[in-house]
């Protein structure tokens, strides 16, 4: 692996910031677009004069082939899955295959509008139904709800029919009880949905501790809710015992399912006496994501919790034909307008139904060996803090390099210089300084291959020259920036340099 030197990168870094932005291009007279010529009266008298723009103080003019390259160049700064890894840990961000894509703009489904009347939508509401079946069958569940649309808008969903079915028996209670290894977002869906949060801290292992579980379940306890796998990459062994435990106090078992890419087809969440569980269609099932969306975050239940699903639900007929039920009176209601997000679900049947049971259960085991693949590579370079058996995920800390004054956001920068995109950092929090690496079952060998070179040849540079691997990135157009303050504080609006 070629060690990159700063000295060169500075002056290509340099290089590239020295292009100028679309805006500091625009010269007076110069257009990208011809209107049509105006075939409306110039005055109106719909808009008061007060509302009525004037002149644009500072307008950007430029040529098409200035607004062409400007976001052509953008576009390649951009890092994405169709260029290489993009090992971020429980994001699980795989190949999105284009049958998806060509199947999610057939006419009927592309063109479709939620308003149209059931005798003509009956393909869009088969397909609804068909996926319920499927995501039935891979839960091993009863019941599934297609409204949410995230991982956590199913948490959510989730949570308030364990707030409705415990409030009808005459105790809504008061807490969730969630591990220190859980997701971040299972605390904000709790108190959304109105409880209180208790962490249960895991033991040495880095699953949760059965004797602190038991002392902390009584009668005030609506659910556990749980990640399987942990943030850890862990798999909770224990997790029917713990079903039992609450099932006795009349608490349910919430399980968050974003990592259920590492067994589907292989175990059934419905199985382990899990009473709730979502799952990100985004994510296991392969449709785009990032950004913001759109995902995906369908919720299975088990019997007691079947007659609080959202509404409407999507019914067959003896006949044969599909239609809309809205005769849930204990339900909790509208989750979301209309269906969903329904071209998301539409490449999650599709992906689905073209990799079959099979298929399925070989997606977990490629993850999970993929994942063990780059454990055992890297574990003589980076800390590993918990020793159990890893799943679709392994996480790493900074521990062994923190001696040389470098720390986890220096590796994450580094490698960026060596083309990869970082993997997740700083989570799960009971890790200090962690690296939280996926590579999902896409990946072939040779790319987790560059991948450890890459993380490797980081390990030696933290050791022969910390100063390099501080002061990354040296290749992108802009390096180091204030990530808290550009969170926190965005600039959104452009004003011309002086």
């Amino acid at each position: 692996m070629t060690t990159i030197e700063p000295e060169i990168t500075e002056r290509e870094a340099a290089q590239k910031l020295t292009e100028p932005l679309i805006f500091e291009r625009s010269k007076a007279g110069r257009r990208g677009y011809q209107l049509p010529a105006l075939d409306v009266p110039e005055q109106s008298d719909v808009l008061p004069q007060s509302l009525m723009r004037g002149e644009i103080a500072e307008e950007v003019e430029v040529s098409e082939v200035d607004v062409i390259r400007h976001f052509t160049r953008l576009s390649k700064l951009n890092f994405s899955i169709d260029q290489g890894l993009y090992p971020l840990g429980s994001c699980t961000m795989k190949h999105n295959p284009r049958i998806n894509e060509e199947i999610a703009r057939t006419w009927g489904f592309a063109q479709s509008h939620p308003f149209q009347a059931e005798h003509q939508v009956q393909g869009n509401l088969e397909l609804l139904w068909t996926l319920e079946q499927t995501l039935k069958e891979i839960f091993g569940m009863p019941r599934v709800t297609l409204q949410p649309v995230a991982g956590a808008h199913g948490e959510l969903t989730g949570i308030l029919m364990v707030h409705k079915a415990l409030a009808k028996s005459g105790n809504a209670r008061k807490y969730i009880l969630i591990p220190d290894s859980a997701h971040g977002t299972n605390p904000a869906s709790a108190a959304f949905a109105g409880y209180q949060i208790k962490e249960l801290k895991s033991n040495n292992r880095g699953t949760v501790d059965l004797a602190v579980l038991e002392a902390a379940v009584d009668e005030d306890v609506a659910a556990l809710m749980i990640t399987v796998p942990n943030t850890l990459g862990l798999f909770e062994s224990d997790i029917r015992k713990m079903a039992d435990i609450l099932h006795a106090k009349g608490a349910y078992l919430y399980c968050d399912g974003a990592n259920l890419n590492s067994y589907v087809g292989v175990a059934r969440p419905g199985d382990m006496g899990i009473d709730v569980i979502h799952s990100n269609l985004h994510k296991t099932f392969s449709t785009p994501h990032g950004g913001g969306g759109p995902g995906a975050g369908p919720v299975g239940v088990s019997d007691k919790l079947a007659p609080f699903v959202p509404t409407p639900t999507v019914e067959k007929r003896e006949d044969g034909t599909f239609y809309l039920d809205f005769n849930h009176p204990d339900s909790i209601g509208r989750m979301r307008a209309f269906h969903g997000n329904f071209n998301v679900l539409v490449r999650a049947l599709t992906y689905m139904r073209s990799m079959g049971p099979t298929g399925l259960r070989r997606i977990a085991q490629l993850a999970v060996l993929n994942a063990n693949y780059i454990r055992a590579r890297l574990r003589k370079h980076y800390h590993l803090p918990y020793d159990g058996p890893s799943l679709h995920e392994v996480v790493f800390s900074d521990k062994l390099q923190a001696p040389k004054d470098v720390h986890t956001l220096d590796i994450a920068k580094r490698l960026m210089d060596y083309g990869f995109h970082p993997p997740t950092i700083y989570f799960p929090l009971i890790v200090s300084g962690a690296l939280m690496i996926e590579p999902t079952e896409s990946e072939p060998k040779e790319e987790l291959d560059a991948f450890c070179d890459a993380m490797i040849a980081i390990a030696r540079e933290c050791e022969e020259r910390p100063e390099l691997v501080r002061s990354a990135p040296h290749t992108t157009p802009v390096r180091r920036l204030d990530e808290a303050r550009a969170a926190r504080q965005p600039v959104l609006r452009w004003r011309r340099s002086v």
